[in-house]
C-alpha cells in the first residue's frame, strides 16, 4: 500500500513579481490572466490542479504555459484518505453523571492513574449511560497524554460510536473497520503512527492499533462472539487487550449489559473487578416485553409472520408518529426451498446444507461456498409442481409489510441492503431523520441504537438460535433479546417489547422477559455445570476436512488415540463425530473437543500432531485447532 498523491499547483512569484507578470501577459491571455490574479489573492500554498481547473473554468493548457514560462509549478501532494472527510460532528459536552455512573468512573480512572493493569466489568442494563464512562474516562486519560483503544462489536455499531467519540474529541479520533477501502485503512493507520490520533475506535482488529503510550482500552458490547477471529490467527481481541494493558500498564473495561457467563464468573471470583449500573439514565422505566405463543397464532388461523398484538401496536405507533424496530435473525427471502408432496429440500451439491432462496435474484444461494442455481419448476425427486418456500426472511417480511400495512415506509437493514460502502450509516442516518417508520433488520440492529423516537420493539421469530447444536444457544438467546429489547424508551417516550415465540416458556425467553440478568446467570450456570462446559471446563476444538471422507476418519481417529494416552483422567474427549455441517465445498468435515481443566502440557501435544501431520496438510488435509471456540458447527 502507498500513499495517495494529489497533483497540486504552487506560484513561486512574490507579489510584486505576480502583478508585474500579470501586466506583461498579452491582452488576448485571459485565462493566464485570470490564473494569475487568482495566485495573488489566494493564502493556500498548494492549490489542487482539479480545483483550479473546475474553479476557474480555465484550461490545462493555459496552466501549462505559465507553468512552461516559469510563473506557475507543479508538485505531488500527499493527501489523507479520510472515511470522514468533509463530514461536520457539532461538538458535544460532558454530561452530568448519575451516583452509580461516577463510582464506575472514579475506579476507572484511580487504575489509570495509578498504572494498575486491571480489568474492569461494566455490567449496566441496556440505557444505563455506559458510552458517557467511555467518554469521560477517555478524556481524563488523553489529558494526562495518554491514548485510548474502543473496540466495538459490529460494522453497524460504528457509525454511532464514531460519531459520538468525533463530536467530543474530534480529529483525535482514528476509525479502522473491515468496511473502510484499503487506502483508507493504511492512512487511519498512519495517522496513528504519526501521533496525529490519541483514539482509535474500530472492530477487532483495532486492538492492534499502534500506540505507545495506552491509558485505557475499552470492550464495549463484551459478550459478542465477533471478538473471537474464526480463521488463523485465532484471537480473542479481549485476551489481547488484557495482554496489552499489562504491558502498557493500564486499565482494560469489558462493557455489556449481558456480560458472557465466562465475565461474570471472573468477576465474581474477582479476577475482575465488577462495576454495576442497576438504573437506566433519568431513572427512565425497563421496557415492557410482552410474550406472544405463537402456537396460539397458528391455532387462530393466523398464518402471517406478525401476530395480532405485534400489528396493533405498530399500526398505534403509525398513528402517534413513532418508530418501530424489527428484528428477524435472517436474511433473504425464504429459508429453504421444498416440495410439498414428497418433502425434497434443494441442497448445495457442494455442501451439506439447504439452499437460501433470494428473491432480487431470483436464485438460490449457498451461503458457505457460494453456489447459485435457479428454483427448479418442477421437483427434482417426484416431478410434481408443488414446489414451495419455507421460512421467512428479511425481504418476505418486507413483502408481508406492505400487503398488511402497506402506509408504513419501511427500511430493511441486513447484508444484502448494506453490502456498499457507507451503506449502515445512510440507513440509519434516515431512519433518525424520520425517514422510515419501521427499521426492519437481522442481529445488526440488535444492539447500540440510541434513538429517542423508537418506542416499540418487535422480535419476529425469538427461537432462531435456541435450538441451535451449541451449549451457548440460550446464553445468545437472552443476550439478543435483552439487547434489542434496549432500544426501546431509551429518552422520554415509554417503550414496549413483543416478543413472539413457539417456545415461550424456555427459561431464557423468560428471563429476558423481567430484564433479569442474574437469575438467568444462576440458572445457566447450573446447566453449564451439568454438562461440563465453561466457564466449568476450557475447552478445544479439532476439525479435520478432506475431499476423502475415510482419510478424513482416520486421521482423527488417530489424533483422538494419541490425545487420550496423553491427557489426565479429569479431562473429556468427546468425539470423534461428523460436524453438524458435514460437508463444505465438497470436503468432509469431522470433529473432536477436548474439555478440561487443567492440562498444561495439551499445547505441547497438539503442537506435535500438528507437525506429525505437515505432509498430508500439504496435500489437501485441513486441520484445524480452535481453542475456547466460539462456534461449534
Amino acid at each position: 500500500m502507498t500513499n495517495k498523491k494529489m497533483r497540486v499547483v504552487t506560484c513561486p512569484l512574490t507579489p510584486n513579481q505576480l502583478h508585474d507578470a500579470q501586466l506583461d501577459l498579452p491582452k488576448n491571455a485571459k485565462a493566464q490572466a485570470k490564473l494569475l490574479a487568482y495566485f495573488e489573492t489566494t493564502e493556500e500554498d498548494f492549490v489542487p490542479l482539479k480545483q483550479l481547473r473546475e474553479e476557474l473554468g480555465v484550461s490545462g493548457q493555459a496552466i501549462q504555459k505559465l507553468v512552461d514560462n516559469g510563473m506557475l509549478q507543479f508538485a505531488e501532494k500527499k493527501v489523507n484518505r479520510d472515511p470522514y472527510a468533509g463530514r461536520e460532528f457539532e461538538r458535544t459536552e460532558p454530561l452530568a453523571l448519575s451516583k452509580e455512573q461516577q463510582a464506575a468512573n472514579d475506579e476507572i480512572l484511580l487504575a489509570a492513574k495509578e498504572g494498575r493493569p486491571e480489568t474492569f466489568l461494566l455490567h449496566g442494563v441496556t440505557g444505563s449511560g455506559k458510552t458517557e464512562i467511555y467518554l469521560q474516562s477517555i478524556a481524563e486519560v488523553l489529558q494526562k497524554g495518554k491514548e485510548a483503544i474502543v473496540l466495538v462489536p459490529e460494522i453497524s455499531l460504528t457509525p454511532q460510536m464514531v460519531e459520538r467519540f468525533k463530536s467530543r474529541f474530534g480529529d483525535a479520533v482514528a476509525v479502522l473497520h473491515s468496511a473502510l477501502s484499503h487506502g483508507e485503512k493504511y492512512d487511519e493507520w498512519r495517522k496513528i503512527e504519526r501521533k496525529e490520533a490519541q483514539v482509535v475506535v474500530g472492530a477487532r482488529s483495532a486492538i492492534f492499533a499502534p500506540f505507545e503510550n495506552l491509558g485505557l482500552i475499552i470492550i464495549d458490547e463484551e459478550h459478542e462472539a465477533t471478538y473471537k477471529q474464526e480463521d488463523n490467527p485465532r484471537y480473542h481481541a479481549r485476551d489481547v487487550a488484557i495482554w496489552r494493558a499489562k504491558r502498557h500498564h493500564c486499565p482494560v473495561v469489558l462493557g455489556s449489559a449481558t456480560p458472557s457467563l465466562e465475565s461474570y464468573a471472573r468477576a465474581t471470583k474477582n479476577v475482575y473487578k465488577l462495576l454495576e449500573l442497576k438504573a437506566r439514565i433519568n431513572q427512565q422505566e425497563m421496557p415492557e416485553v410482552h410474550i406472544i405463543d405463537m402456537r396460539e397464532e397458528l391455532r387462530s388461523e393466523n398464518r402471517t409472520e406478525f401476530s395480532r398484538t405485534l400489528l396493533e401496536k405498530i399500526k398505534e405507533r403509525l398513528e402517534r408518529n413513532e418508530q418501530t424496530v424489527l428484528l428477524l435473525n435472517k436474511r433473504g427471502y425464504a429459508s429453504f426451498v421444498m416440495c410439498r408432496d414428497c418433502g425434497y429440500v434443494v441442497e448445495c451439491p457442494n455442501c451439506d446444507i439447504s439452499l437460501t432462496y433470494h428473491q432480487a435474484t431470483r436464485k438460490m444461494k449457498c451461503h458457505y461456498c457460494g453456489h447459485e442455481e435457479r428454483v427448479p419448476e418442477k421437483c427434482p425427486s417426484c416431478e410434481s409442481e408443488h414446489i414451495r418456500y419455507f421460512g421467512t426472511g428479511t425481504q418476505k417480511v418486507e413483502e408481508s409489510l406492505a400487503k398488511l400495512i402497506p402506509e408504513a415506509r419501511v427500511i430493511r437493514m441486513d447484508v444484502d441492503t448494506t453490502r456498499q460502502k457507507g451503506a449502515h450509516e445512510k440507513l440509519l442516518t434516515r431512519f433518525q431523520n424520520g425517514e422510515a417508520d419501521i427499521l426492519l433488520g437481522t442481529q445488526m440492529i440488535a444492539k447500540g441504537l440510541d434513538f429517542p423516537n423508537i418506542t416499540l420493539v418487535g422480535v419476529l421469530n425469538a427461537d432462531t438460535m435456541l435450538f441451535l447444536p451449541d451449549f451457548r444457544s440460550a446464553e445468545r438467546t437472552f443476550q439478543l433479546l435483552t439487547q434489542v429489547s434496549g432500544r426501546a424508551g431509551r429518552h422520554v417516550l415509554p417503550g414496549e417489547v413483543v416478543v413472539q415465540s413457539y417456545s415461550p416458556e424456555h427459561y431464557s425467553i423468560e428471563y429476558a422477559k423481567m430484564h433479569d440478568y442474574h437469575g438467568f446467570y444462576k440458572h445457566e450456570m447450573l446447566m453449564r455445570h451439568k454438562g461440563a462446559y465453561p466457564p466449568f471446563y476450557f475447552l478445544t476444538l479439532i476439525n479435520v476436512s478432506h475431499e476423502e471422507e475415510r482419510k478424513v476418519i482416520q486421521t482423527i481417529q488417530d489424533m483422538a488415540s494419541f490425545l487420550r494416552t496423553k491427557l489426565g483422567p479429569d479431562s473429556i474427549i468427546l468425539g470423534p463425530v461428523p460436524s453438524t455441517i458435514s460437508r463444505i465445498k465438497n470436503k468432509y468435515r469431522y470433529q473432536c473437543m477436548i474439555k478440561y481443566k487443567k492440562e498444561p502440557t495439551l499445547k505441547n501435544e497438539l503442537k506435535s500432531l500438528l507437525e506429525h501431520y505437515q505432509k498430508e496438510q500439504a496435500k489437501g488435509l485441513t486441520i484445524s485447532i480452535d481453542v475456547e471456540p466460539y462456534v461449534l458447527m
